[in-house]
Parts: structure tokens; C-alpha cells; sequence
């Protein structure tokens, strides 16, 4: 059986050949900056981990070289059973762009058993990719959790209102995505969540106003109704 040093070796060298400079510079186009990227799209980095399988030995190596594609091959190839909590908070201090991740929260982070102490930590943070990671987790677990009770997420329409005034691009964005996705998955927290959203929406605060109407027009649409028809009858 081949060591994690030479799996790790034999995972970098795919990485090198597939990738290409014109996925780099596509990566950049759409806000992806990592100094240390092979440039590969997610499709064939989800075909390579579903040939490794899981394996969180490999998915800690794997973080640890650094490379961007690396660390996304790490959060689909961990196991979230063994995701430990301080591992978590290591990979958060090492987001610097929104692929990595929104991946790790949607992906990976949101099975754990630690996600909601994360969210309550995170979404008061200091560093706008840490403090994303918080809002990206909430609507991660939003959108997969089907059996979680309402309470929760009640407690985390809070602190998207806290947070709503966070004029940075990439927090504001996850706060409104969490508001969205809480607001999708049943009629009672439809209620709660559009509540929020009226509030934000009549704020003096133009980064507020922006995160409330863009929900309020979500919110309206027939496919969140759908979604918020479904979780009633599952519910």
C-alpha cells in the first residue's frame, strides 16, 4: 500500500498535467486568487476523489502543500466524521478566496457534528473569509440538513441581522445566502426570515438594504415557494 507522502506526490503530479493556464486565468476572472494554483475546474477534481475515496490522512497531507486544487481535493476527500474542530478553524485561517471556501462549508464542514459551534464563532469574526466561512456554513446546513429543527436557524436569522451591515463583498454575499436558504426551507421560517428581510430592506444602511431586498425578491420567487412547499410537507 503506497504512504501518504507518495500519494500525496502522485495526487500533485495529476494536478500539474491537467491543469492549464487558460482555467488560471479563468479561475481569476471569477475572483479565485490563490498564489499557488495548477488551474483545474471542479468537475475533473470531483472524478479524481471519487476514484481516491475517502481518506482524511491524505486529505490533512493534501491541505498542508498549500496548492489551491490540493486543498480542494482535501474537502471532498476528507471525512467528516473525523473532522476535528481545531482542524476546522486551521483550514478556515487558510481561506483566501471564496471557491475554497464556500467547498469546504458546502462540502464538507456542514456534516460534521461541530458545524453549528462553528457558525455561532465564525460569523463574528474579525477576517472577511473566516467570517464568511460562518455565513456559508449556515447555509450550507440550510440547504442539506432537511431533519434540523427550526430553532437553530432562528438563532442564526440573528446573527445574519448582526452582521448584515458588513459592507465587505464576500460577507455580505454569504450573509444574504444564508438568508435566503434559511428562508427556503418551510413556511415558518419563511415567516421569520422574511421578517428580517423587511427590516434589513428599510435600513439606513445601504449594505443592510441590499441584503434584505435581494432576499425579499428571492423570497418571492416561484422557486423558493416551491422549496418552502416542500419542506412543509417533509417537515
Amino acid at each position: 500500500m503506497k504512504s501518504v507522502a507518495d500519494r500525496v506526490a502522485e495526487s500533485l503530479r495529476w494536478l500539474e498535467r491537467t491543469g492549464t493556464k487558460r482555467n488560471r486565468e479563468g479561475m481569476a476572472r471569477y475572483g479565485i486568487i490563490s498564489p499557488k494554483a495548477f488551474g483545474l475546474g471542479v468537475a475533473p477534481l470531483r472524478a479524481r476523489a471519487k476514484r481516491l475515496g475517502r481518506d482524511h490522512a491524505l486529505a490533512l497531507a493534501l491541505w498542508e502543500t498549500g496548492w489551491f486544487e490540493a486543498r480542494m481535493l482535501a474537502v471532498l476527500v476528507d471525512d467528516p466524521a473525523k473532522v476535528t474542530p481545531s482542524q476546522m478553524d486551521r483550514w478556515a485561517r487558510d481561506f483566501d478566496n471564496w471557491a475554497i471556501c464556500d467547498t469546504a462549508c458546502f462540502a464538507l464542514f456542514d456534516r460534521t457534528p461541530h458545524a453549528w459551534k462553528k457558525i455561532a464563532l465564525w460569523s463574528r469574526h474579525k477576517d472577511e473569509f473566516v467570517k464568511r466561512a460562518g455565513f456559508a456554513l449556515l447555509a450550507s446546513v440550510a440547504l442539506h440538513d432537511k431533519g434540523a429543527p427550526d430553532a437553530p436557524f432562528v438563532r442564526g436569522l440573528r446573527l445574519i441581522e448582526a452582521a448584515a451591515t458588513d459592507e465587505r463583498n464576500f460577507v455580505k454575499k454569504a450573509v444574504n445566502w444564508a438568508l435566503r436558504a434559511i428562508g427556503g426551507r418551510n413556511r415558518v421560517l419563511h415567516r421569520e426570515a422574511t421578517a428580517v428581510a423587511e427590516r434589513l430592506a428599510g435600513s439606513a444602511d445601504a449594505t443592510a438594504r441590499w441584503v434584505g431586498k435581494d432576499a425579499l425578491r428571492a423570497f418571492a420567487s416561484p422557486a423558493t415557494k416551491r422549496r418552502v412547499a416542500r419542506g412543509d410537507s417533509t417537515g
